[in-house]
C-alpha cells in the first residue's frame, strides 16, 4: 500500500503537534493528534491517536501516560507510513506508570530515542517556544567583562609596589594584565588548549619585552628567565625592603600576573560565576601581600580599588542593561567604604611574616683583612684621605661592628641580606632621634666596609648588604676611588633619663657577647683570664650598677695607660696582657680591645666599633683621613640596647692639627648624661644598690600566648564559616555538573533530580515510592496549575527516556534534554516566587542537602 505525505504543522521552533485541547490536523495517512475529548482520525491503514482512552499530546511536545485498555503509546506528532507500524520499542505496562527512580537508580546511559518513524525520517522535535542555547556574552558585555578583569589583574600586580616600588613594577604588571585578556578574547570560542598555548607563547614575549629585557640585551635571558621562575621567591624573602628591581627578580611579578590574568579572563570567558574571575587576581594579591609585609607603603588604596573592581565584575555581569548601570555606582561605593574603614580597622598583633620562615645566608667573612687589622697602619701613615661626608650635622662616622671574639681576633656574627634602599630599624629603636643626611664620597677607603652615622635607614646610590641586627653596611662590590652615594641616619639622643635604672641584657645575643672563648685549639682556658677579671674587680671597686660598672671601668682605663699610634697591634689575650701589664700605651684597638674583654669578665655584653671621629673641613664637606680613624666599646643594656663608651685618654680624642673637628655632637652629650647619672647613683647609695635588680625584662614586651579556648572558637568559626560555603556552593556546582553531561538520558535525567531539590523547598519529602506523575501532581498542588503545565511534560521526558532503546537519534535527544532543562528552570522561578529567596537560602543551610538525591 502506499503512504501518502502530507505536510507537517509547524510551530515557532518547527514542526509541532498540536497542544491540549487543539484540533489536530488530519489527512490520509496521518495520524492525528487530538486533546482530551477530541476525535480521532486516521489514515488508511495507520493508527489513530485517540481522545480519552488514548495516548494524547499534552504539554511542550510531551506525551501523555497511556489511558486504560491502550496497550501501546506512540510520540506525539511521529506517523507511521500506511501499512507500516511504528518502530518497535520498549512500553510500559498498559495503564500503568513505572516510578522513577533517583539518585543512584537513575540511568547512567544514553538509551536513544523512544520514537516512531516517517519513510525513516525523523520528526521534527515539538516545542511551544525555542530551546535553550548555551549563553555567550556579546561582543561589547565581553569587553567590559575583560577590561574589568585585566584592572583587577593590574591592581594585583601593583601590591608588589611594597616590594620593589612603583617605579619598576608599573610597566611590567600593564603588560602582564592587558595581554592575557586580549588573547583570550580573541581565542574565546576556540578550545582551552589552544588559549594554554598562546598563553604561553605570550608571556614569553612579554616577559622578554619588559622584565628581562636589559638579559636580553646582554645575552643573559636564558639564566635570568630560570632564576626568576626557580628562585627569584626566595631572593625576595632573604632581601630587605625594598628589593633591588633585578630582571630576574621581576619575573616574578610577570609571571604571577600574568597567571593571575589569564585565569581571570579564561573563567570570565568560558563560566557563568559571576565571581570566579575574582578569584585568581586575589590569590596574586595576597602573594604580594605575603611578600611586602614589612615594605614601604601601603596597599590600603589597592585594596579598596580591588573591593569596587570586584564589585563591578559581579554586578556587570548580570543580564540587561540595568545590572551594569546599576553595578558600576555600587561597586565604587563599595571601594569607598572599604577604603575608609580599612583605616580604622583595629589589628591585633604582628602580620604574618614569610621572611622568618626563611633561614638567611650564613655568616660570612665579608672582606679578607678586617678593619680591626687594619687601624695599626693606617694610624702609621696618618694623611692618606679615605672619604669625605657632607652632612646636615657633625656626626662619628661608623665603619664596621664586631661582636664576635674568639681569643685571637674580633669578627663580625651579622647576618648581611641584600637591601634595595632601605635599612630597617634597630630592636630599640623608641626615644627621640634626629636625622643626619649624608653625601660619601670615597677617597681612598679600601675593603667594602660602608661608613656611615649610626643609625642607617636609607642608602642611595650604592648597592649594600645590610645586617639588621646592628646596622652595619657594606657594599656588595669593593668601593672605588670616586664613588658617591648618600646614606639617611636616625641618630639617637640620649638623656639623662634614658640611663636611670639600667640594667644589663639578658636576651641570646647578650649572652653570646658575654662569652670568653679559649682561643683556636685550647683545651684549658687561658691564664690571662683570671688576671683580666682581677683588674675588671678592681677597676670599678664597689659599684655594683651595670652602668656604674661600665663607666668606671672606661674611665680607669683612660687614666691607666696612654695614647700612642706607633704601638705594636694586636688585640688577642696575650697582647691585651702584655697592653695592661707591661707597655701600659697603645692605639684606640688596644683600649676598645681591651675593655671589651675585661668587661665581659663581670658580666657585661660588649662589642667593639670601628670608626672615625674628628676630620678636617674642606669646600663646605668634613675630610675623613686616615689618622681619624677609632674604635669604641659598646655595652648592651636592657631595653634600650647598645650604649658607647669611651676608654680612650684625652690625647686620643684631639688632633694635632689646629683646623680638626670636634667629636661628634651626639658622642659629647652620651658622655656628658653618663657621667650624671653615674654621679646621681653615687650620691644616692655610694655605689651600692640598695635593692637588687630586678629580673632583666626583654626589650620588646611580647604578647602574651593566646588561651586555648581562643583557637577553639577561632577553629569553631573557621569551621561554620566552611560549612557555610560548602553548604552554599553544593547546589550550583551539583547543578552544573547535571547539566553539562554529554550524555542527553543523563541530562534529562539530572533536570529531573533538579526538580526535585526544587519541590523539596515546598515540602517534597521521599520520592523514591512515587512515579513521576505523583510527583508532578504533588507540585500542582503546592504551587498551582502552571506547575503542572512544566512538571507533567517533564516527567513524561523522564518516563521516555528511562525506557527509550539505544542506538536512537541524539540530535533529538539533545532536543528533548534541552526542554527538560527548560522545565526545570521554570518551575525553580515558580517555587521561588511561592517560597521566597530567603527562605531557600536557608533551606540550602540543611545539612541534607549536601546529599544530592
Amino acid at each position: 500500500m502506499t503512504a501518502t505525505r502530507f505536510p507537517k504543522p509547524t510551530g515557532p521552533s518547527g514542526p509541532t503537534p498540536a497542544g491540549p485541547g487543539t484540533p489536530a490536523p488530519t489527512g490520509p495517512g496521518s495520524p492525528a493528534s487530538a486533546g482530551p475529548g477530541a476525535p480521532a482520525s486516521a489514515g488508511p491503514g495507520g493508527p489513530a491517536s485517540a481522545g480519552p482512552g488514548g495516548p494524547a499530546s499534552a504539554g511542550l511536545g510531551s506525551p501523555a501516560s497511556a489511558g486504560p485498555g491502550v496497550a501501546a503509546s506512540a510520540r506525539p506528532g511521529a506517523s507511521a507510513p500506511n501499512g507500516v507500524g511504528p518502530r518497535p520499542h520498549v512500553s510500559p505496562p498498559t495503564g500503568t506508570e513505572i516510578p522513577v527512580a533517583t539518585g543512584a537508580e537513575a540511568p547512567s546511559a544514553a538509551r536513544g530515542r523512544f520514537a516512531a518513524s516517517t519513510g525513516g525520517r525523523a520528526p521534527a522535535p515539538a516545542a511551544t517556544g525555542a530551546a535553550p542555547k548555551s549563553e555567550r556574552l556579546n561582543p561589547l558585555a565581553l569587553l567590559g567583562t575583560l577590561a574589568v578583569v585585566a584592572a583587577l589583574a593590574a591592581v594585583a600586580g601593583l601590591a608588589f609596589h611594597r616590594v620593589f616600588g612603583f617605579g619598576p613594577v608599573v610597566p611590567v604588571v600593564a603588560v602582564a594584565a592587558v595581554g592575557p585578556c586580549v588573547l583570550s578574547g580573541l581565542l574565546a570560542r576556540w578550545p582551552l588548549w589552544t588559549s594554554l598555548i598562546a598563553t604561553v607563547l605570550g608571556w614569553f614575549g612579554a616577559v622578554a619585552a619588559t622584565a628581562l629585557r636589559p638579559a636580553l640585551a646582554d645575552g643573559t635571558f636564558a639564566q635570568a628567565l630560570r632564576d626568576g621562575v626557580l628562585s627569584s621567591w626566595k631572593t625576595i624573602l632573604t632581601t630587605l625592603l625594598p628589593v633591588p628591581p633585578k630582571p630576574e627578580t621581576l619575573v616574578l611579578v610577570s609571571l604571577l600576573t600574568w597567571l593571575g590574568a589569564f585565569g581571570a579572563a579564561e573563567l570570565a570567558v568560558r563560566t557563568r560565576w559571576r565571581a570566579a574571575p575574582a578569584l585568581p587576581p586575589l590569590a596574586v594579591f595576597g602573594v604580594a601581600l605575603l611578600l611586602g609585609v614589612d615594605g614601604p607603603g601601603s596597599n590600603l588604596p589597592l585594596a579598596a580599588a580591588a573591593a569596587v573592581l570586584i564589585g563591578a565584575l559581579v554586578l556587570t555581569r548580570g543580564k540587561g542593561a540595568r545590572a551594569a548601570l546599576l553595578g558600576v555606582p555600587a561597586a565604587a561605593a563599595l571601594g569607598a567604604v572599604a577604603y575608609l574603614a580599612g583605616q580604622f580597622v583595629p589589628v591585633s598583633g604582628d602580620p604574618y611574616n614569610p621572611r622568618e620562615q626563611v633561614q638567611a645566608p650564613p655568616p660570612q667573612q665579608r672582606d679578607s683583612v678586617s678593619p680591626l687589622d687594619r687601624v695599626g697602619g693606617w694610624l702609621l701613615s696618618p694623611d692618606q684621605p679615605m672619604f669625605a661626608v657632607a652632612a646636615s650635622r657633625e656626626e662619628d662616622q661608623r665603619l664596621a661592628v664586631l661582636d664576635r671574639f674568639d681569643g685571637v681576633t674580633w669578627t663580625s656574627s651579622g647576618r648581611f641580606v641584600p637591601t634595595g634602599s632601605r635599612v630597617p630599624a634597630g630592636e630599640h629603636d623608641s626615644g627621640r632621634h634626629h636625622r643626619v643626611d649624608e653625601t660619601v664620597t670615597v677617597r681612598k677607603l679600601p675593603g667594602i666596609w660602608v661608613p656611615a652615622a649610626d643609625r642607617p635607614r636609607m642608602v642611595r646610590g650604592v648597592g649594600v648588604v645590610v645586617d639588621p641586627a646592628s646596622g652595619a653596611l657594606a657594599a656588595a662590590q669593593p668601593l672605588r676611588d670616586g664613588q658617591r652615594f648618600t646614606v639617611e641616619s636616625s641618630v639617637k639622643e640620649w638623656r639623662n633619663t634614658d640611663l636611670t635604672g639600667l640594667h644589663v641584657a639578658s636576651d641570646g645575643e647578650a649572652q653570646a657577647d658575654t662569652q670568653l672563648p679559649w682561643g683556636p685549639g685550647a683545651t684549658k682556658p687561658p691564664v690571662q683570664l683570671a688576671e683580666f677579671r682581677r683588674f675588671a674587680k678592681a677597676a670599678v671597686g664597689d659599684a655594683t650598677e651595670p652602668l656604674d660598672q661600665a663607666f668606671r671601668l672606661a674611665d680607669y682605663l683612660k687614666g691607666f695607660a696612654r695614647y700612642d699610634p706607633t704601638a705594636p697591634p694586636g688585640h688577642s689575650y696575650r697582647q691585651i696582657d702584655y697592653f695592661l701589664g707591661q707597655a701600659k700605651r697603645g692605639t684606640p684597638e688596644h683600649f676598645a680591645t681591651a675593655y671589651a674583654v675585661l668587661a665581659r669578665t663581670i658580666g657585661l655584653p660588649t662589642r667593639v666599633v670601628v670608626g672615625f671621629s674628628g676630620g678636617t673641613p674642606a669646600n663646605g664637606t668634613v675630610e675623613y683621613k686616615s689618622g681619624d680613624v677609632t674604635v669604641w666599646p659598646e655595652v648592651k643594656f636592657d631595653g634600650i640596647g647598645w650604649m658607647r663608651f669611651n676608654p680612650l685618654p684625652e690625647s686620643a680624642t684631639k688632633s694635632n692639627r689646629n683646623n680638626s673637628v670636634a667629636a661628634g655632637e651626639t658622642q659629647r652629650k652620651l658622655e656628658q648624661a653618663q657621667k650624671a647619672a653615674v654621679s646621681r647613683q653615687s650620691g644616692a647609695g655610694g655605689g651600692r644598690s640598695q635593692n637588687p635588680p630586678p629580673q632583666a625584662k626583654p626589650a620588646h614586651k611580647d604578647a602574651a600566648p593566646l588561651p586555648w579556648w581562643v583557637y577553639a572558637a577561632g577553629g569553631a568559626v573557621a569551621l561554620v564559616l566552611l560549612y557555610v560555603l560548602v553548604a552554599l556552593l553544593a547546589p550550583s556546582v551539583r547543578r552544573r555538573r547535571r547539566r553539562r553531561s554529554d550524555d542527553p538520558s543523563e541530562r534529562i535525567a539530572g533536570a529531573w533530580r533538579q526538580a526535585l531539590d526544587h519541590l523539596a523547598d515546598v515540602g517534597l519529602g521521599t520520592s523514591r515510592t512515587l512515579t513521576a506523575h505523583e510527583v508532578a501532581g504533588f507540585g500542582a498542588g503546592k504551587l498551582g496549575e502552571p506547575a503542572r503545565a512544566h512538571l507533567g511534560p517533564l516527567a513524561d521526558l523522564v518516563n521516555r527516556a528511562r525506557f527509550a532503546q539505544p542506538g536512537g537519534d541524539r540530535t533529538e535527544a539533545g532536543r528533548d534534554a534541552d526542554r527538560a532543562w527548560e522545565h526545570t528552570d521554570r518551575l525553580g522561578r515558580l517555587v521561588t516566587a511561592e517560597t521566597g529567596r530567603l527562605r531557600r537560602l536557608r533551606r540550602r543551610l540543611n545539612p541534607r542537602t549536601l546529599r544530592p538525591r
